[in-house]
């Protein structure tokens, strides 16, 4: 898949199969109109383009609200969306700027001109240009003059979009692993940098691994202990993470703290990648550092029966 971050890297290609959105976290409605684009595509002997926006148009719009958290990055997103086939990703970045550009402007300036639109895989609801006042209904009437052919996708598909992306945030806040992975149609992922934290587990038997997460806008889930998969330097590994504030040890701040079993490496200043399988329990303030290694004993116990 070739990606692009501008419009002047684009070369504007001959039957261009088109569908676009933001497709925070790439879930499994997401997955089935990204399928109905490359099937289409292969059909039409034509070539498949995403077109996203970046930053999230979430995060410039209210850049100041402190609840705005996203299942995937660009990265993340990109990989996701490789792995379905697609041939080119076009990133457009999302300004205020941007978001004035008429309906008019958008289709014959981005989707006509800069792209060569032919096909373009659209829902009912999708609203595009400024005061989001284009949609299918306006492209539908000037298709002819647009000579783009539509393909809708059907309002069943669509309202199962509109509610997958806030089901998956709040399972994941509540714990509910399980859910999550399933409207995903894959395990939650996030990926961040090992760094020195006050290494108590190292003194009792259980090292782990203090992942800071760069991304201030991926969402991290609810805290607890968790069964996860830890992916370092091309190797998979089993392991238990902690998300939380340390509670036992007056920690301050949300840390997110993995024990890789059955591993002793150095890894500081490494980067690691954790998919989160399952929930194992809540949080807990534990009166005594024995009553937390016999917790974290069965916890690495449970892990493993988990992966």
């Amino acid at each position: 898949m070739k990606i692009y971050h501008s419009l002047s890297e684009f070369t504007p290609l001959r039957n261009a199969v088109v569908t676009s959105g933001t497709f925070d976290g790439v879930h499994l409605g997401h997955q089935k109109i990204i399928n109905r684009l490359t099937e289409i595509a292969k059909v039409k002997n034509g070539e498949s383009v995403v077109i996203t926006f970046w930053p999230h148009p979430r995060l410039v719009v209210s850049p100041s609200s402190s609840d705005i958290k996203l299942l995937s990055t660009l990265d993340e997103k990109s990989h996701i969306l490789a792995d379905l086939g697609v041939d080119h990703l076009l990133v457009l970045p999302f300004t205020r700027e941007f978001s004035e550009l008429s309906s008019e402007k958008y289709v014959e300036e981005i989707l006509i001109k800069a792209i060569g639109t032919k096909t373009l895989v659209i829902g009912y609801d999708h609203r595009f240009g400024r005061n989001r006042e284009g949609g299918y209904d306006y492209l539908d009437k000037n298709a002819s003059r647009f000579k783009i052919e539509l393909v809708e996708i059907p309002r069943q598909e669509i309202d199962h979009l509109t509610i997958s992306s806030t089901k998956i945030r709040k399972a994941l806040e509540t714990g509910e692993i399980q859910i999550a992975s399933e409207l995903l149609g894959r395990n939650y992922t996030f990926s961040g940098l090992v760094k020195k934290g006050r290494q108590l587990g190292r003194t009792i038997g259980f090292p782990t691994a203090n992942v800071h997460v760069m991304k201030k806008y991926k969402l991290i889930p609810s805290n607890g202990v968790y069964a996860v998969y830890v992916y370092l330097r091309n190797e998979k590994f089993k392991g238990v993470m902690n998300i939380g504030e340390r509670p036992t040890v007056d920690g301050e701040g949300i840390t997110q703290e993995v024990h890789i079993l059955d591993f002793k490496d150095d890894i500081y200043g490494e980067i690691l990648k954790v998919e989160i399988v399952d929930f194992i329990r809540t949080e807990t303030k534990f009166d005594t550092l024995k009553e937390l290694i016999n917790q974290i004993y069965l916890d690495c116990e449970i892990a493993r029966i988990k992966l």
